[in-house]
């Protein structure tokens, strides 16, 4: 199998890398041991009887490292290179490992009881609250979320957005009837008598304007006068026009049930009940929205507003001085403050975040554990043998270094246990 080039291992697999090389010397040493210390009291056995005893712990050994090494070098890779069945099982059962691990994740513990039990033993609203309540944590919250939402504003299209905005503004806005529920409206404003302040405003605008503009009636009338009427019968006639200008305004001010007033009112009543029933009225009013919104000047406004809104937004969003990172911090911390001493309101959030992931467990559990079994099966099946072998490798040479040992004191055992019994 290609081993990845060191250069590409990060710093950790290195070092594994280099643990595992040490472990496996470690290993193969003990059995070069047992080989030449089994050479020797083979040899030697028939001078010294005694080295019998050696003979057999050494070949014991022997026997257990090649057993143990046969079976860790076969979960990464086929012995010598002969494809003996059953051997180099994580790169031929990758994908399986893969579905398995899956599955297991699933069964035990993407089960809603089991996060359920879990979520209900930890105060999360509490522990929430404590670190969101101090400032710098909040300041932290307020600055990643400007980060992500200047993201998102960057990210999206202007024309897009108009569009979507567009869409929006002509169904929910232009495309309902705007007479009948404008009539409606109106109808209940005469009813209570509200609009009563809106007449007087205006009924006091014109007084205050008549006071400031005496001069503008000069000439309203009289210019229309014939050339032969004296110029100071011109002059009564503007004053005359001004006067009784004044004294009307003035009349409706200080009299409630004035006819103007009455005819205000007649007028605005007639309004909204055609506004809600007369076609007509309603068609003037329905084809002038139309005209007031299908406007390019209108359509433009729109534009500049979205865009003066969306600089507004950014500028705000970097700036940690403003006044909008300032509230979102502020209200950051009122919430942490709620959160840690409000014993009622930690019961509820808890409550719900627990009900929000066990639904979500419980719905897309399955979808969930697929990632595992997904990435498994993305992976190359040498570099996965490799990654595997790093990880759990040099504890797997101990299980070598041990067969050795037990090999090496059952040989001896059975040995002795063997030439007591039989001679």
């Amino acid at each position: 199998m290609a081993r990845t080039p060191t250069a590409l291992l990060s710093p950790a697999d290195q070092e594994r890398r280099r643990g595992l090389r040490v472990m496996k010397g470690v290993a193969l040493g003990a059995l070069l041991f047992m080989a030449v210390l089994f050479v020797v009291a083979f040899t030697l056995q028939e001078q010294y009887p005694w080295l019998a005893y050696v003979r057999a712990f050494a070949e014991g050994g022997m026997v257990g490292a090649l057993a143990d090494w046969f079976a860790v070098t076969a979960l990464f890779r086929h012995p010598l290179g002969i494809p003996i069945p059953h051997t180099a099982i994580i790169p031929s059962r990758k994908d399986e490992i893969g579905r398995t691990l899956g599955e297991f994740v699933e069964t035990e513990f993407l089960r809603g009881e089991v996060v359920r039990t879990k979520l209900e033993e930890t105060a999360i609203a509490a522990k929430l609250g404590e670190w969101l309540r101090v400032p710098a944590h909040a300041e932290r919250v307020a600055a990643e979320g400007s980060l992500m939402a200047t993201g998102i504003l960057n990210a999206l299209s202007d024309d897009d957005v108009q569009d979507v905005i567009t869409d929006l503004a002509r169904e929910h806005l232009i495309s309902p009837e705007w007479a009948p529920p404008l009539g409606g409206w109106l109808e209940r404003i005469i009813e209570s008598g509200a609009h009563h302040g809106a007449v007087d405003l205006g009924v006091d605008s014109i007084a205050t304007w008549l006071a400031a503009n005496h001069a503008s009636f000069t000439g309203l009338v009289s210019r229309r006068l014939p050339g032969w009427v004296p110029s100071i019968a011109h002059r009564l006639v503007d004053d005359t026009v001004y006067n009784e200008a004044v004294k009307f305004i003035s009349a409706v001010q200080a009299d409630p049930r004035h006819p103007a007033r009455i005819a205000i009112d007649g007028y605005l009543a007639r309004l909204a009940e055609n506004m809600q029933h007369d076609p007509d009225t309603i068609g003037r009013l329905e084809a002038a929205k139309s005209t007031l919104f299908d406007s390019p000047r209108v359509r433009e406004l729109a534009v500049e507003a979205w865009n003066t809104a969306k600089a507004g937004l950014l500028k705000a969003l970097a700036d940690p001085g403003s006044g909008l990172r300032a509230r979102a911090v502020q209200a950051l911390s009122e919430v942490g403050e709620r959160l840690a001493t409000d014993a009622a309101l930690q019961r509820r959030v808890d409550g719900w975040v627990t009900d929000a992931a066990v639904f979500l467990v419980d719905r897309y559990r399955h979808d969930i554990a697929s990632i595992i079994t997904d990435t498994v099966e993305r992976w190359d099946a040498e570099e996965t043998t490799e990654k595997i072998e790093l990880m759990v490798g040099r504890d797997l040479q101990y299980i070598r270094l041990n067969g050795t040992v037990v090999g090496a004191l059952a040989g001896l055992l059975i040995f002795t246990i063997a030439h007591a019994l039989l001679g």
